[in-house]
């Protein structure tokens, strides 16, 4: 007979499961996975399940023990300790012993006469026996002989139900007619960073200061370095830096995308290249390569990592241009053919020829790139457009370089069609960009983040939150004045465990645009050196500090994965929380955020909360007060039950950013909480 045809299990909507197991999931150090699958059978057996877990490259399997949730759905989960991969699969099968005792019950309960029953356990015990060790085997078969010769029919019940029988009994069940799923299914682990990050963007051409007419110098690593200490005040762990390489003189752009530059126009740093080297060179005036070594030592001692920028796009007078003419597309004049996006023309750009016949120098000459400034001590990238260079380079090269740098972090900057920006957060991109800052609207940011975070695209998409990028200075910041960057802040800070912002533009409310109906800023650092006074009295610095503390203090805003929204009686309230929970699935921090999305009006409104969600008794047995901590203002209010009183006006603060404390047992027990 063949062998398979006595697997009559079947495993079928196995989850997490991405694309028929053909993209991993994605999990850091120390957490979970857990995983569900349906299992059955003809007929009435019992089934039993286990999850087989190893970590990538080893041959023995780990077993967790599925427990049944129901309607022939199966649980269980296991912890990813090292960085790397991990492979993970289900197996099931006919539990004849739990079948036989599950039975037996049945019949002891209509009071049945079960002998034969017991002779049946019996021959089934010595069956385990014949698969045991040599001491569990004479345990078991001491057993069988006691289910057939023990003269106490009570006794050999209560014998062949006994727990320790029934474990010990499974512990040497026959799993040879076992049911194993049809895939190994994958787990990319990486650390902490990548779930939980705080990035400052800065250019460090710009970091020398100045008076307001204008900067003094071009900036340095030194001038950075000399900031840092501001940075970290704010508390921010990613230090994000643009393109830090020669800039090309061809073609170069001038002031707010001038087509032509000035004598002095510094030109942008995307246009990367120039007689002084190419992707693995430094612009001179920032320093030598062992300036930015220093400055990657000196940052992380204060806690923070630098982050490059990556862009595979050449100047004219990149390097390479001259000893790589193939790399590079020729129109039919015998020009190399510029960066375009019709209109727009970007002639001080030219990108790779990623279909040339001398591809793979080309690709290996991309993924050297990433070599060397690991090389340096990086090991956070910004990759620029992604998604215009062809999906298999990045499967090829991050899956390389994840292979041999684990602790490698590449956060795609795709702000491009969904399917595709999904598609290279499977292929390997640890984070990114998304669609936040267009999302402004209480049923599009409810619909937006229930989608990021409650579906399956949780399991592999890490959203990095930013508000306004060099590129992007949306509309609600134009015109929402100090409340619209504050709200804006507040939701980018608290939706997102990860989440950057440009600077300083953004703590000073840089708000102006190089034209109206566009996203441009005037006078771009892009384009410029720009001097910024950061000890203007109305910085946002000092909140964005407190929020950042806030963050740290708080495990629930490490995590997207609990995030909730409440409902509120006001469309122009959000409020929504997120939950850190113990071993045990307890709540053990939560923090509820209410926010006004009107950056002009006061609002107000009547809660709904969804008490289980925030740890507190879902049933409403207990309608005792609980405090709400306002962790922004340190103003504390009692609430009861699931509706509540809130009101903002954003010309003070507009969003309540509440820790749940402690139920009070009388309002006179309120300062018991502080």
């Amino acid at each position: 007979m063949d062998e398979t045809l006595k697997r009559r299990v079947l495993i079928e909507g196995v989850k997490p499961e991405i694309d028929c197991g053909r993209f991993p999931v994605k999990r850091v150090v120390g957490e979970t996975v857990t995983v569900e699958a349906d299992l059955f059978a003809d007929g009435h057996d019992a089934l039993s399940a286990v999850l087989l877990h190893r970590p990538e490259g080893e041959g023995d399997w780990a077993e967790t023990p599925m427990e049944p949730l129901g309607n022939d759905r199966w649980r269980a989960s296991f912890a990813v300790d090292r960085l790397g991969g991990f492979r993970y699969t289900v197996e099931g099968w006919i539990d004849r012993f739990g079948s036989w005792t599950r039975d037996l019950a049945k019949k002891v309960e209509a009071g049945q006469d079960v002998a034969v029953d017991l002779r049946i356990g019996a021959g089934l015990l010595r069956d385990a026996a014949g698969r045991a060790g040599r001491s569990d085997a004479r345990v078991l078969r001491g057993l069988a002989a006691a289910l057939e010769d023990d003269a106490d029919p009570e006794r050999r019940i209560a014998l062949a139900r006994d727990p320790e029988t029934t474990a010990l009994a499974g512990r040497w069940v026959d799993r040879s007619a076992a049911t194993r799923y049809s895939r190994e299914l994958a787990v990319v682990v990486d650390r902490e960073r990548a779930r939980f990050s705080t990035w400052y963007e800065m250019f460090p051409r710009s970091a020398a200061g100045g008076s307001k007419a204008g900067p003094a110098r071009h900036g340095s690593f030194a001038d950075v370095e000399a900031r840092l200490d501001y940075v970290a005040g704010m508390g921010f762990d990613v230090l994000y830096l643009p393109p830090i390489h020669p800039i090309g003189r061809t073609h170069r752009k001038g002031r707010n995308n001038a087509r032509k530059a000035a004598r002095d126009d510094v030109g942008s740093p995307w246009a990367i290249g120039a007689a002084e080297g190419g992707h693995t060179a430094i612009h001179p005036d920032l320093g030598t390569l062992e300036d930015f070594r220093h400055l990657v030592e000196v940052a992380r001692a204060k806690g923070i990592e630098i982050a490059l920028d990556v862009a595979f796009q050449a100047a004219p007078d990149h390097p390479w241009v001259a000893q790589h003419p193939e790399w590079f597309r020729r129109r039919p004049d015998g020009t190399i053919q510029y960066a375009e996006n019709p209109p727009k023309k970007y002639e001080d750009i030219v990108p790779f020829d990623f279909e040339t016949e001398s591809w793979r120098e080309l690709w290996q000459a991309l993924e050297d790139v990433f070599e060397f400034w690991i090389d340096q001590g990086v090991t956070i990238f910004r990759v620029d457009n992604p998604h215009t260079k062809p999906l298999r380079f990045w499967v090829w090269a991050l899956g390389r370089l994840k292979q041999r740098h684990p602790e490698t972090i590449f956060l795609s900057e795709a702000f491009t069609r969904p399917k595709v920006m999904y598609r290279l957060a499977k292929l390997g991109f640890t984070q990114s960009y998304n669609y936040f800052p267009w999302r402004n609207g209480k049923h599009e940011l409810t619909e937006y983040f229930t989608e990021l975070t409650r579906t399956e695209v949780a399991e592999y998409f890490r959203p990095n939150l930013w508000p306004n990028t060099p590129d992007i200075l949306t509309e609600a910041l134009q015109i929402g004045g100090r409340a619209a960057f504050v709200q804006r802040f507040v939701l980018a800070a608290t939706l997102g465990a990860s989440y950057g912002i440009y600077g300083p533009a953004f703590e000073l409310m840089e708000s102006t645009p190089r034209e109206r109906g566009g996203e441009e800023y005037l006078d771009s650092e892009k384009y410029q050196l720009r001097s910024w006074d950061l000890e203007r009295a109305d910085s946002l610095r000092e909140l964005i500090g407190r929020v950042n503390r806030i963050r740290r203090e708080n495990p629930a805003l490490q995590s997207d994965r609990d995030l909730v929204f409440h409902g509120v009686d006001n469309d122009q309230l959000l409020a929504y929380s997120k939950t850190a929970r113990d071993p045990r699935g307890e709540v053990e921090n939560a923090v509820l955020v209410v926010v006004n999305l009107d950056p002009h009006h006061r609002q107000s409104g009547s809660t709904a909360l969804d008490l289980g969600a925030l740890g507190i008794d879902p049933e409403g047995m207990d309608d005792r007060p609980f405090q709400v901590h306002d962790l922004l203002t340190d103003a504390r209010y009692l609430w009861q039950g699931p509706r509540n009183y809130v009101e903002l006006d954003p010309a003070s603060v507009p969003a309540h950013v509440f820790r749940i404390r402690r139920r009070a047992r009388t309002e006179e027990d309120f300062d018991y909480f502080l």
